[in-house]
């Protein structure tokens, strides 16, 4: 097991293209850190980075406290799991997980040994006289992760290993990975572009952008206090909803007001302080869609919304709507009959709930500024 450190860590591509920015995380010894973002964003090209299979072009990457930016990848002594696996087809599961071993000479006991412990771990000790085209997508996943574990390295480096599988299959198969890590307790650095495995796996969550990190903390600390508003439109599913408007003063409270006449909410007394310096300026109002239920007779302040598709997804439903002022909503509510699409229909917005952001893409959050 060992620490990594990467330090202002930069990969720049031939015609000024630079694919990550100034990286810089300290993932200690044996914690699970996921780097989790859209297409394009950095998080592979980092993961190469960290196994020596792409050249950093500035800053440095230490593993176990040595520096390894000129050290080969055979050398780093971290084992990687790819998407596709890469298991040689003419060779038997033992044979394959077995290789990297017999290619650094170690005994034949040993190898046997650690085969067969690694097989025990994984429940595939049944399947090592097979060949991978005698496997399912899951079986040939846990042959490559057994490949990694025999080598007993200092860390893991997964990239987006459950992409090839099926829904139910990734379900079982992350909860596997999961159990490996508390019983290996080996630092594993996972890459993904599904954020529920990000929220589900990581002890923490680097969320990433254009090359450059724009969040990094606990699971569950990404959900409740996003950085900014890329990270809450990122992480969260159904995602957040944006409204543009204006923090205005009205009867001694602070209201959000929509533009175009649209959606008046009044803030909360929590964030009262956090808001006022922004009172007259352009925001954005993010609401997730559990911030939203139906008024349904309640008292209250409600808002009007019209409906324009409702699915239904078992004990739930998600209802797409529109505000007066034009602005889409989507709301996760308890599944039932008799709601139906068009105007009129009226929902309570828990304003506890809800997330305030400077203009852009990356906007800011306003609640953030006062975060210890």
């Amino acid at each position: 097991m060992a620490q990594v450190v990467l330090q202002d860590a930069r990969k720049l591509y031939a015609g000024g293209i630079e694919a990550v920015r100034a990286f810089s995380l300290d993932v200690a010894d044996g914690e699970f850190v996921v780097l989790v973002g859209p297409s394009g964003c950095g998080k592979s090209t980092t993961l190469r980075m960290i196994a020596g299979l792409e050249q950093i072009t500035s800053g440095t990457i230490s593993i176990g406290g040595r520096v390894v930016n000129d050290v080969a990848p055979k050398d780093r002594d971290v084992a990687m799991v790819f998407q596709n696996y890469a298991l040689y087809p003419h060779m038997t599961v033992s044979q394959n997980m077995g290789f990297a071993l017999r290619l650094r000479r170690v005994p034949r006991g040993e190898i046997e040994r650690r085969v067969g412990d690694a097989a025990r771990i994984l429940g595939i000790e049944e399947l090592l006289q097979r060949r991978p085209g005698q496997l399912s997508g899951g079986q040939r996943q846990r042959v490559a992760l057994g490949r990694a574990i025999v080598r007993e390295p200092k860390a893991f480096l997964f990239d987006e290993p459950l992409s090839n599988l099926d829904a139910k299959l990734r379900v079982t198969t992350r909860a596997e990975l999961k159990a490996l890590h508390m019983r290996l307790s080996t630092t594993t650095i996972y890459v993904t572009h599904d954020q529920e495995e990000a929220m589900t796996l990581g002890d923490r969550v680097v969320v990433m952008s254009r090359g450059e990190i724009q969040q990094t903390d606990a699971p569950l600390n990404v959900y409740r206090r996003p950085a900014n508003r890329f990270v809450a439109s990122f992480i969260g599913m159904p995602p957040m909803s944006f409204l543009d408007g204006t923090i205005v003063s009205h009867d001694g409270s602070l209201v959000f007001a929509e533009r175009h006449e649209g959606l008046r909410l009044v803030v909360a007394p929590e964030h009262r302080s956090l808001v006022q310096r922004h009172t007259g300026r352009p925001v954005v109002l993010g609401i997730r869609p559990q911030a939203l239920s139906e008024a349904r007779g309640r008292e209250g302040s409600a808002i009007e919304l019209n409906i324009r598709v409702i699915e239904p997804i078992g004990e739930s439903m998600d209802v797409f709507a529109t505000t007066a002022g034009g602005g889409e909503l989507i709301a996760r509510v308890p599944a039932r009959e008799g709601i139906l699409p068009g105007p009129g229909a009226r929902f309570m917005v828990d304003p506890t709930g809800v997330h305030y952001f400077e203009p852009g893409e990356f906007g800011r959050s306003l609640l953030a500024e006062g975060a210890d």
